[in-house]
């Protein structure tokens, strides 16, 4: 191989240009692993299982993604969910509203959160950091003091419906909220790839003052963000209640953490402007991979808080060489 040749072919051009390769291949090695180290890693009911138990957090990361993307963050995104899941089944539960009003009530709630947020930021100009952390504290205080600190069940109906089980070509367990959240990955995508919308979340997430002299309307790409972010989050409780049936007031205490680290593992970057969703998808994937592989094997639940604090810590240091290589 020429010198020319050895220039041109740079591997870790590869993963700078396309930050999901990373995540990818790790996702890939650590279910080789867990493959050969255990005996039912494999089995579709677990790996169905594994897609499951990643389902809510992936979903609250696909939000967590766009914020992150504007160079912001959500701290409130998990007990925004709570939040909508005590909305939806305590109107249920009273027997004021159907199903449908009890849902739609929920998610239009999750979404003036949104709007909430977005406005802060924009028109009072607050850090996100600070506007989130202190939402995080009145909706998880507000959750609590809505449910009087008591769980809700919710007995079956259109609020549980998420969670109704198929099996795909005779043998795979899928639920429809797989296939729901599959579809708005798909949405998301698409318009963060192929829309105008899409291209100025990234260029404002890269540099909002160069946006702003190209004429993009830095504000509303904001706001907008955070009220699709919002219309997940939503969302996200429907598919809480289609899992487990019962409004948890406590339920998610971690999801903002952990939609964090899957957006960061799956190689969105913090600063804003580079990542995408596939990469979040492949993230929660990893961590909820991990969690299955390392209770299979016997490791206590605080080693497996540590291998993944260690893979966030990896994540972004690889996203800040891979920075500051960018001509």
């Amino acid at each position: 191989m020429t010198q020319d040749q050895a220039k041109r072919f740079d591997p870790g051009e590869i993963f700078r240009r396309s930050p999901v390769v990373g995540p990818l291949l790790a996702l890939v090695v650590a279910i080789v692993v867990f493959s050969v180290s255990t005996d039912t890693f494999l089995n579709l009911d677990n790996l169905s299982l594994v897609v499951e138990q990643s389902l809510v957090i992936g979903t609250l990361a696909l939000g967590q993604t766009l914020v992150i993307l504007t160079n912001g963050i959500d701290l409130s995104n998990a007990s925004n969910a709570v939040l909508a899941t005590l909305i939806m089944a305590m109107l249920v539960a009273s027997g004021t509203t159907s199903g449908w009003l009890g849902l739609v009530t929920g998610i239009v709630a999750s979404v003036l959160i949104g709007f909430l947020i977005g406005m802060l930021v924009t028109r009072a100009k607050l850090p996100p950091f600070i506007v989130t952390l202190g939402l995080f504290t009145i909706l998880t205080a507000l959750g609590r003091l809505f449910a009087s600190g008591q769980s809700v069940p919710v007995k079956g109906g259109v609020l549980a419906w998420l969670g109704t089980e198929s099996y795909l070509f005779g043998g795979i367990p899928v639920t429809y909220g797989m296939t729901l959240a599959l579809i708005m990955f798909i949405v998301v995508w698409y318009a963060l790839v192929r829309t105008s919308w899409g291209k100025h979340v990234y260029a404002v997430g890269n540099a909002p003052e160069a946006a702003r002299l190209s004429g993009i309307n830095v504000g509303r790409t904001v706001l907008s963000v955070y009220i699709v972010a919002g219309l997940i989050y939503g969302i996200a409780a429907w598919q809480a209640l289609g899992r487990v049936p019962n409004a948890d007031p406590n339920a998610f205490e971690t999801g903002n953490l952990e939609s964090i680290t899957a957006v960061v593992i799956g190689g969105t970057s913090l600063f804003g402007g580079r990542g995408g969703v596939t990469g979040t998808l492949v993230g929660a994937l990893i961590v909820a991979v991990l969690r299955s592989g390392l209770t299979q094997l016997g490791v206590d639940d605080l080693y497996q808080e540590v291998a993944i604090g260690v893979l966030v810590i990896a994540a972004v240091a690889v996203d800040r060489f891979a920075r500051r290589r960018q001509p």
